[in-house]
Protein backbone atom coordinates (compact mmCIF):
# COMPACT_ATOMS: atom_id res chain seq x y z
CA UNK A 1 0.00 0.00 0.00
CA UNK A 2 2.82 2.40 0.90
CA UNK A 3 4.43 1.70 -2.46
CA UNK A 4 1.22 2.86 -4.17
CA UNK A 5 0.76 6.05 -2.16
CA UNK A 6 4.41 7.18 -2.14
CA UNK A 7 4.43 8.40 -5.78
CA UNK A 8 1.14 10.20 -5.16
CA UNK A 9 2.58 11.98 -2.16
CA UNK A 10 5.56 13.08 -4.25
CA UNK A 11 3.15 14.40 -6.89
CA UNK A 12 1.31 16.44 -4.27
CA UNK A 13 4.57 17.93 -3.00
CA UNK A 14 5.57 18.82 -6.57
CA UNK A 15 2.20 20.46 -7.29
CA UNK A 16 2.34 22.46 -4.07
CA UNK A 17 5.85 23.65 -4.88
CA UNK A 18 4.88 24.92 -8.32
CA UNK A 19 1.59 26.43 -7.16
CA UNK A 20 -0.40 24.69 -9.89
CA UNK A 21 -4.14 24.79 -9.39
CA UNK A 22 -7.32 24.84 -11.42
CA UNK A 23 -7.96 28.08 -13.34
CA UNK A 24 -10.87 30.29 -12.40
CA UNK A 25 -14.14 29.25 -13.99
CA UNK A 26 -15.31 31.09 -17.05
CA UNK A 27 -17.96 33.70 -16.36
CA UNK A 28 -19.58 33.19 -19.79
CA UNK A 29 -20.54 30.01 -21.57
CA UNK A 30 -22.57 31.14 -24.57
CA UNK A 31 -22.08 33.99 -27.02
CA UNK A 32 -23.52 35.40 -30.25
CA UNK A 33 -21.53 37.28 -32.86
CA UNK A 34 -21.59 40.98 -32.03
CA UNK A 35 -22.82 42.17 -35.43
CA UNK A 36 -25.47 39.49 -35.94
CA UNK A 37 -28.83 41.04 -36.81
CA UNK A 38 -31.64 40.29 -34.37
CA UNK A 39 -33.90 39.03 -37.17
CA UNK A 40 -31.33 36.69 -38.77
CA UNK A 41 -33.13 33.54 -37.71
CA UNK A 42 -36.75 34.67 -38.02
CA UNK A 43 -37.01 32.72 -41.28
CA UNK A 44 -36.58 28.99 -41.76
CA UNK A 45 -32.93 28.24 -42.49
CA UNK A 46 -31.19 25.05 -43.54
CA UNK A 47 -28.64 24.10 -40.94
CA UNK A 48 -26.19 21.33 -41.79
CA UNK A 49 -25.45 19.16 -38.75
CA UNK A 50 -22.02 17.59 -39.05
CA UNK A 51 -21.36 14.30 -37.29
CA UNK A 52 -20.23 15.24 -33.75
CA UNK A 53 -16.64 14.52 -32.77
CA UNK A 54 -16.76 12.50 -29.56
CA UNK A 55 -13.80 11.42 -27.42
CA UNK A 56 -14.22 9.40 -24.24
CA UNK A 57 -11.55 7.87 -22.05
CA UNK A 58 -9.87 7.80 -18.69
CA UNK A 59 -7.75 10.41 -16.97
CA UNK A 60 -4.58 8.81 -15.63
CA UNK A 61 -3.04 9.57 -12.24
CA UNK A 62 -0.75 12.09 -13.92
CA UNK A 63 -3.64 13.72 -15.80
CA UNK A 64 -3.00 12.17 -19.21
CA UNK A 65 -5.92 11.28 -21.48
CA UNK A 66 -6.18 7.55 -22.19
CA UNK A 67 -8.81 6.87 -24.91
CA UNK A 68 -11.30 4.03 -24.43
CA UNK A 69 -12.70 2.71 -27.72
CA UNK A 70 -15.59 0.90 -26.03
CA UNK A 71 -16.69 4.00 -24.11
CA UNK A 72 -16.36 6.16 -27.22
CA UNK A 73 -18.50 3.86 -29.36
CA UNK A 74 -21.12 3.71 -26.63
CA UNK A 75 -21.15 7.50 -26.35
CA UNK A 76 -21.46 7.89 -30.12
CA UNK A 77 -24.59 5.75 -30.06
CA UNK A 78 -26.25 7.54 -27.13
CA UNK A 79 -25.30 11.00 -28.43
CA UNK A 80 -26.60 10.18 -31.93
CA UNK A 81 -29.97 9.29 -30.45
CA UNK A 82 -29.98 12.41 -28.29
CA UNK A 83 -29.13 14.56 -31.32
CA UNK A 84 -31.96 13.06 -33.39
CA UNK A 85 -34.36 13.80 -30.54
CA UNK A 86 -33.03 17.36 -30.38
CA UNK A 87 -33.37 17.81 -34.15
CA UNK A 88 -37.05 16.87 -33.90
CA UNK A 89 -37.58 20.02 -31.81
CA UNK A 90 -36.65 22.18 -34.79
CA UNK A 91 -38.77 20.58 -37.48
CA UNK A 92 -36.96 20.32 -40.81
CA UNK A 93 -34.52 23.15 -40.10
CA UNK A 94 -31.68 20.88 -39.00
CA UNK A 95 -30.50 18.38 -41.61
CA UNK A 96 -27.78 15.74 -41.32
CA UNK A 97 -24.65 16.27 -43.39
CA UNK A 98 -24.03 13.64 -46.07
CA UNK A 99 -21.40 10.97 -45.46
CA UNK A 100 -17.94 12.16 -46.49
CA UNK A 101 -15.37 10.03 -48.32
CA UNK A 102 -11.80 10.43 -49.49
CA UNK A 103 -10.64 14.02 -49.85
CA UNK A 104 -13.91 15.37 -48.47
CA UNK A 105 -13.57 13.24 -45.35
CA UNK A 106 -10.02 14.52 -44.84
CA UNK A 107 -11.14 18.14 -45.23
CA UNK A 108 -14.03 17.64 -42.82
CA UNK A 109 -11.69 16.06 -40.26
CA UNK A 110 -9.36 19.06 -40.53
CA UNK A 111 -12.21 21.48 -39.95
CA UNK A 112 -13.49 19.50 -36.97
CA UNK A 113 -10.00 19.78 -35.46
CA UNK A 114 -9.91 23.49 -36.28
CA UNK A 115 -13.31 23.94 -34.66
CA UNK A 116 -12.13 22.21 -31.48
CA UNK A 117 -9.05 24.46 -31.31
CA UNK A 118 -11.12 27.60 -32.00
CA UNK A 119 -13.71 26.72 -29.36
CA UNK A 120 -10.95 26.11 -26.82
CA UNK A 121 -9.42 29.49 -27.68
CA UNK A 122 -12.80 31.20 -27.29
CA UNK A 123 -13.15 29.76 -23.80
CA UNK A 124 -9.60 30.70 -22.84
CA UNK A 125 -9.32 34.14 -24.43
CA UNK A 126 -12.91 35.38 -24.56
CA UNK A 127 -14.77 33.76 -21.68
CA UNK A 128 -12.19 33.58 -18.88
CA UNK A 129 -11.92 36.74 -16.76
CA UNK A 130 -8.67 38.62 -17.27
CA UNK A 131 -7.69 36.68 -20.41
CA UNK A 132 -9.55 38.78 -23.01
CA UNK A 133 -7.41 39.43 -26.08
CA UNK A 134 -6.93 43.07 -27.05
CA UNK A 135 -8.79 42.49 -30.34
CA UNK A 136 -11.79 41.05 -28.44
CA UNK A 137 -12.24 43.87 -25.94
CA UNK A 138 -15.15 46.29 -25.98
CA UNK A 139 -12.91 49.29 -26.71
CA UNK A 140 -15.70 51.74 -25.75
CA UNK A 141 -18.08 50.00 -28.18
CA UNK A 142 -20.43 47.06 -28.01
CA UNK A 143 -18.49 44.01 -26.89
CA UNK A 144 -16.91 42.20 -29.83
CA UNK A 145 -17.34 38.50 -30.45
CA UNK A 146 -15.49 37.92 -33.69
CA UNK A 147 -14.15 34.46 -34.49
CA UNK A 148 -14.04 32.49 -37.73
CA UNK A 149 -13.07 29.12 -39.23
CA UNK A 150 -12.45 30.75 -42.61
CA UNK A 151 -14.39 30.63 -45.90
CA UNK A 152 -13.09 27.13 -46.68
CA UNK A 153 -16.09 25.70 -44.84
CA UNK A 154 -18.11 26.40 -47.99
CA UNK A 155 -16.33 23.41 -49.56
CA UNK A 156 -17.47 20.92 -46.93
CA UNK A 157 -19.88 18.16 -48.04
CA UNK A 158 -23.46 19.42 -48.11
CA UNK A 159 -22.47 23.06 -47.51
CA UNK A 160 -23.65 24.23 -50.92
CA UNK A 161 -27.24 23.31 -50.04
CA UNK A 162 -27.36 24.88 -46.57
CA UNK A 163 -27.10 28.30 -44.93
CA UNK A 164 -25.29 27.37 -41.73
CA UNK A 165 -23.32 24.51 -40.26
CA UNK A 166 -23.59 23.09 -36.76
CA UNK A 167 -20.39 21.75 -35.23
CA UNK A 168 -20.42 19.67 -32.04
CA UNK A 169 -17.42 18.42 -30.07
CA UNK A 170 -17.37 16.63 -26.73
CA UNK A 171 -14.53 15.15 -24.71
CA UNK A 172 -14.97 13.21 -21.49
CA UNK A 173 -12.13 12.00 -19.29
CA UNK A 174 -13.32 9.98 -16.33
CA UNK A 175 -10.90 10.12 -13.42
CA UNK A 176 -9.08 6.86 -12.74
CA UNK A 177 -8.79 5.45 -9.22
CA UNK A 178 -5.25 6.79 -9.02
CA UNK A 179 -6.36 10.24 -10.10
CA UNK A 180 -9.11 10.31 -7.49
CA UNK A 181 -6.70 9.25 -4.76
CA UNK A 182 -4.28 11.96 -5.88
CA UNK A 183 -7.11 14.49 -5.68
CA UNK A 184 -7.75 13.51 -2.04
CA UNK A 185 -4.07 13.71 -1.08
CA UNK A 186 -3.66 17.01 -2.92
CA UNK A 187 -6.64 18.49 -1.06
CA UNK A 188 -5.00 17.52 2.23
CA UNK A 189 -1.95 19.47 1.11
CA UNK A 190 -4.01 22.50 0.12
CA UNK A 191 -3.61 21.92 -3.62
CA UNK A 192 -6.52 21.69 -6.06
CA UNK A 193 -6.33 18.79 -8.52
CA UNK A 194 -9.09 18.14 -11.02
CA UNK A 195 -10.36 14.59 -11.38
CA UNK A 196 -12.18 14.16 -14.66
CA UNK A 197 -12.69 16.47 -17.63
CA UNK A 198 -16.07 16.96 -19.29
CA UNK A 199 -15.86 19.54 -22.08
CA UNK A 200 -18.39 20.29 -24.77
CA UNK A 201 -18.66 22.80 -27.60
CA UNK A 202 -21.46 23.50 -30.05
CA UNK A 203 -21.33 26.29 -32.62
CA UNK A 204 -23.33 27.68 -35.51
CA UNK A 205 -21.11 28.61 -38.46
CA UNK A 206 -21.94 30.76 -41.49
CA UNK A 207 -21.12 28.39 -44.37
CA UNK A 208 -20.25 31.28 -46.70
CA UNK A 209 -17.80 33.18 -44.50
CA UNK A 210 -16.86 30.67 -41.81
CA UNK A 211 -17.83 33.18 -39.11
CA UNK A 212 -18.84 31.76 -35.73
CA UNK A 213 -22.37 33.13 -35.26
CA UNK A 214 -23.14 31.41 -31.94
CA UNK A 215 -21.25 29.15 -29.60
CA UNK A 216 -21.94 27.34 -26.38
CA UNK A 217 -18.73 26.08 -24.82
CA UNK A 218 -17.92 24.78 -21.37
CA UNK A 219 -15.06 22.84 -19.76
CA UNK A 220 -17.34 21.53 -17.00
CA UNK A 221 -20.41 20.00 -18.62
CA UNK A 222 -22.69 17.46 -16.99
CA UNK A 223 -24.20 14.18 -18.08
CA UNK A 224 -22.49 10.82 -18.50
CA UNK A 225 -22.46 10.50 -22.30
CA UNK A 226 -22.17 6.71 -22.02
CA UNK A 227 -25.77 6.56 -20.80
CA UNK A 228 -28.94 7.59 -22.65
CA UNK A 229 -30.12 9.95 -19.91
CA UNK A 230 -26.69 11.54 -19.56
CA UNK A 231 -26.35 11.99 -23.33
CA UNK A 232 -29.75 13.70 -23.48
CA UNK A 233 -28.67 16.03 -20.68
CA UNK A 234 -25.39 16.82 -22.46
CA UNK A 235 -27.20 17.58 -25.72
CA UNK A 236 -29.64 19.86 -23.89
CA UNK A 237 -26.72 21.74 -22.36
CA UNK A 238 -24.97 22.04 -25.72
CA UNK A 239 -28.08 23.66 -27.23
CA UNK A 240 -28.62 26.18 -24.42
CA UNK A 241 -29.40 29.63 -25.86
CA UNK A 242 -29.45 28.24 -29.39
CA UNK A 243 -30.56 31.23 -31.50
CA UNK A 244 -33.30 29.35 -33.36
CA UNK A 245 -36.55 28.81 -31.48
CA UNK A 246 -37.89 25.26 -31.29
CA UNK A 247 -40.97 24.56 -33.40
CA UNK A 248 -42.68 22.35 -30.88
CA UNK A 249 -46.29 23.44 -30.25
CA UNK A 250 -47.01 24.68 -26.73
CA UNK A 251 -48.92 22.31 -24.46
CA UNK A 252 -52.67 22.40 -24.87
CA UNK A 253 -54.56 24.46 -22.31
CA UNK A 254 -57.04 22.27 -20.46
CA UNK A 255 -60.06 24.27 -19.18
CA UNK A 256 -60.91 23.83 -15.51
CA UNK A 257 -63.56 21.22 -14.78
CA UNK A 258 -67.07 22.52 -14.26
CA UNK A 259 -68.18 22.42 -10.61
CA UNK A 260 -70.33 19.47 -9.69
CA UNK A 261 -74.06 20.07 -9.35
CA UNK A 262 -75.00 21.34 -5.96
CA UNK A 263 -71.47 22.41 -5.03
CA UNK A 264 -70.80 25.93 -3.84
Amino acid sequence: MLRFFAPLALCVVSLAATGISQPALAQERSAVRHDLAADTFTQARRILVFRPRIRVGEQSTGGMFEPRADWTELARSTMATALRDRQALYGNVLVEAPEAYGEQARRLDEYMSLFGATASSIITYQFFPGNRLETKKADNRAERFEWSLGPGVSQLPGAADADYGLFIFTEDQFGSTGRKVLQVFAALGGVSVQSGVHAGYAALIDLRTGNVLWINADFQMGGDVREAEGAARRMEQLFEEFPIAATVAPPAVVPPAAPAAGSQ
